[in-house]
This record gives structure tokens, sequence and C-alpha cells, in this order.
């Protein structure tokens, strides 16, 4: 069921903001719209779940407008203001790897962080790209898959703008191929299981993380399944209110603004 969450103009404040994949250095970023977000919506605690910079991106040609410098400036803010900032690098921005356990303008780098909910639940906080055996193991693959991704991105922005030109909302063709082609449902599905057993086995009631730029909140066998989406295809956050609910917020068109795509109750004790 969709709500609105906020009015226009009023700020949103929340117990816990988490963001993965910005992608910065991409030019499929969508960091315009990112920060469109972070003008309304605030919170004490801000978790970035890696890919918030494309190193990758970077390495093949240097992209690096203004909104993305702004998104960097910004959270420095933050964190200089009181908000506790933890940076937890991906795949994309693993040269960040080598800085675990330091500060950069108050924000801290760690490898995993644990968050524990107002409702006294724990969650493993990763961005998952070490459960991705393409990605561990065949290096130069998912650099051919990255490409062909970027491709797909740059497909989707002109198939949007024209839909814009026509009165249509936005539409996520990756999304919809996620939710259409079979090997990708079952990677998906492999790939949320895979999480919740780590989460099993570091002893927490569930995980948070990005990676795979599906957002979803799922409750299964005990423990619970967050993935904050993405700022390339869905613009999707995920929030935790101050009595503990998680919900995950899509930002692409002006009239879904502030309009949750889930919510749930914080997590009753297996």
């Amino acid at each position: 069921m969709e709500r609105d969450v906020m009015s226009e103009g009023n700020e949103k404040r929340f117990r816990t903001l988490f963001i993965s994949d910005v992608h910065l250095g991409a030019r499929g970023s969508q960091a315009d719209r990112l920060l469109d977000f972070l003008r309304t919506h605030d919170a004490d605690t801000i978790y970035l779940v890696g890919d918030i910079v494309d190193g990758w991106a970077l390495k093949s040609g240097w992209h690096w407008p203004q909104s993305h410098n702004d998104f960097v400036q910004k959270m420095l803010r933050k964190a200089r203001k009181g908000a506790k900032v933890v940076y937890i690098p991906g795949n994309h921005d693993e040269f960040l790897r080598n800085y675990y356990g330091t500060h950069f303008g108050g924000i801290e780098v760690v490898e995993t962080a644990t968050h524990e909910g107002a409702d006294g639940k724990k969650y493993l906080v990763i961005h998952g790209d070490i459960f991705d055996l393409v990605v561990q193991n065949a290096r130069w693959l998912a650099h051919l898959g990255d490409k062909a991704y970027d491709f797909a991105i740059q497909m989707n922005r002109l198939v949007n703008a024209l839909r814009k030109l026509f009165g249509f909302p936005y539409w996520s063709l990756s999304k919809w191929a996620k939710m259409k082609v079979k090997n990708a449902v079952n990677y998906i599905g492999a790939f949320e299981e895979t999480l919740a057993g780590e989460a099993r086995r570091h002893g927490a009631d569930g995980v948070i993380c990005g990676h795979i730029h599906y957002a979803t909140i799922r409750d299964e066998h005990g423990i619970r399944y967050m993935n904050c989406g993405d700022w390339v295809e869905s613009c999707t956050a995920l929030v935790e209110h101050e009595d503990g609910r998680f919900e995950i917020i899509t930002w692409t068109d002006p009239v879904r603004r502030g309009m949750p795509v889930q919510a749930l109750a914080p997590a009753k004790a297996a």
C-alpha cells in the first residue's frame, strides 16, 4: 500500500537513512535526483552502503559533474554538523577498502557495520558484492557486464526522455528485466538467500545491503532482508522511522515523490 510520507516543502526526518549504489563518476548516476531527495529528507545516522563512487567508470573516462561534487560536499557537511555517517565500500569503490577504520571529514570507513534498530533488533550492514561469484571469480566478465549495463542505462534514459515528452511516468527498463527474465529472478533470489544466511551466521536479526540495484524488504525464516536499491535506475533509499518501521522510498517523478515502495513494522522476535 502506498501513502504520502511528507507534504511538499516540509522536511521529513528519520532515525536512519541507508543509501547505496550512487555510482558517482558514472554517466548513469542520477546524483541530481538524490540531491533533490536529500533537500527534504534527513537522518541522525546515514549509512553509505557501497558503490557510492564508481572507480571502474572513472578509470575508463573522467566524468564528474557538479551534482556529483555537491553530493560529496553535502555528506561532509552532515558529518560536520553532527550526523553519524558510515561508509561501507563496495566493489566499484573498492579502493576505499584500504582505509578501513579511518575517517574522511568525519565520515567513518568500515568493512561492515551492525545497526541496532529502534526496537533493539540488530542488522548486518554490508554492500554484498563479496557474495557475488561473478564479481569475485571472473572480474573480466563483471566488467563486460558493467559495460552492457551502462548501455542499457543510456537506452533507458532515451526511453524516459520520450515518455516524459508524452506525459508518461518514469519507467526502469532494468527493473522490468529483473522481474521478467528468469535468470535474473533466480539470481536475485539466490543473492537474497545468501545474504540472509550471512546475517544468521553473524547472529543478526536481519541484513541491509545494496549491490544488485533491486530495492526490497522481505521477512523470511526469521531473518529480515532489506536492499537499499540504487540511484542509477530506481532512485530508492531505505529509511528507518523513529518507531522502528523500515520503508523504501522511491524518488523518480514529481508525482511520486514521497511515496514509499514498501513499509514494514519493527521485526518481531523469531
